[in-house]
């Protein structure tokens, strides 16, 4: 069904888009469809350590939001990363997506995984609404270009038109 890119070769977004529409076609729960989107692009993608969502859930302790780690592929990850901080708490607190080629020079990077080098990160937003974060990495810096961003954005956008999140 799904045909994993080499490290040589770059993404069709296109394809990738027909086949995302296909494998969330007739489902909505957000759980199911977190669950085989984050499969999706681990297995889609090259050269990636880590894809998955982090949710945005009351803070364990001082009030306010923090992101908790929902459905992924890849090592243990961090379980609740405060709004703010690294990459995911920045992107969720600033509402952006933020492409990170070195995450080593990136202020504040948490190191779930020490191996991961490169970083992208995008907001999961539904009207207007933060819903949490969708995370991948790759141990390879400078990864992750601009076409990757604008490409994983279009895939998220249909998961997220895919996808009931009340």
């Amino acid at each position: 069904m799904f045909t994993p890119l080499t490290a040589e070769i770059d993404a069709d977004y296109a394809s990738l888009a027909r086949q995302a529409a296909s494998l969330l076609e007739d489902e909505r729960d957000l759980t199911a469809n977190a669950a085989q989107f984050s499969a999706f692009i681990y297995q889609s993608l090259a050269d990636l350590n880590w894809a998955g969502f982090y949710w945005v859930k009351p803070a364990k302790k001082a009030g306010g939001e923090e992101l908790l780690v929902g459905p992924f592929q890849g090592k243990v990850a961090c379980a609740r990363i405060a709004f703010g901080k690294g990459v995911c708490g920045t992107a969720a607190a600033e509402r952006r997506a933020i492409l990170v080629p070195d995450v080593h020079a990136f202020a504040g990077h948490i190191a779930c995984d020490a191996a991961s080098n490169s970083e992208i990160v995008i907001p999961v937003m539904k009207d207007g609404q933060l819903y949490g974060v969708l995370d991948i990495d790759s141990p390879t810096l400078n990864r992750f270009r601009p076409e990757d961003l604008q490409g994983l954005e279009a895939l998220l956008a249909l998961f997220v038109a895919a996808t009931d999140f009340a």
